[in-house]
């Protein structure tokens, strides 16, 4: 009885223990000590350059952390650091239709894809050394098909692969998958 006493309070101390290094919001796993963020301008360096790509998306990703987390946006220093830039903005068929041996084929929808360079660092010396686990610097990339010109469908589409790329950067950086 005893043996069993003592094993029950070890695993709550241990799960307190645990449990108060980091806290959970929308199923975001953050280190209690993690209060600010900065989040920098995301510059839009690919080939092809849409005007509002670049403040868009650096307000996207800013949205999605303030309304998932608890932590502040700030400016210079800050216990967490997000910067980045737009590598990748291009236009290709994905579908072709055939018509006849004498003419070029024509294509039949065309994908939007958008890829950016993120690199997210923890700047504060955290238990057992998390903040190593926690840092990265990945490539992200998504993609939205559609038919037509493009002039009359970008908005959406940037709009969509937008909302996918800051989830994918949230998940990395917040979720730890």
């Amino acid at each position: 009885m005893l043996k069993r006493i003592a094993c029950s309070l070890i695993v709550v101390a241990a799960v307190s223990l645990f449990s108060s290094c980091f806290y959970k919001l929308n199923q975001a796993s953050i280190p209690h000590e993690l209060k600010t963020i900065r989040i920098d301008y995301f510059e839009n360096n690919a080939p092809l350059v849409v005007n509002t790509l670049s403040q868009y998306f650096t307000e996207q990703l800013k949205n999605r952390i303030r309304s998932q987390t608890n932590l502040s946006i700030v400016q210079g220093n800050a216990d967490a650091t997000m910067t980045g830039n737009i590598i990748g903005y291009s236009i290709a068929p994905v579908s072709v239709q055939a018509t006849n041996p004498n003419t070029p084929p024509i294509a039949n929808a065309s994908r939007l894809t958008i890829t950016v360079n993120v690199t997210y660092t923890v700047n504060l010396t955290l238990p057992n050394h998390y903040e190593k686990q926690l840092s990265y610097q990945s490539q992200f990339s998504r993609y939205a098909d559609f038919t037509g010109d493009i002039s009359s469908h970008q908005q959406a589409l940037i709009q969509t692969i937008t909302q996918q790329l800051t989830e994918d950067i949230f998940n990395k950086a917040f979720a730890n998958w």
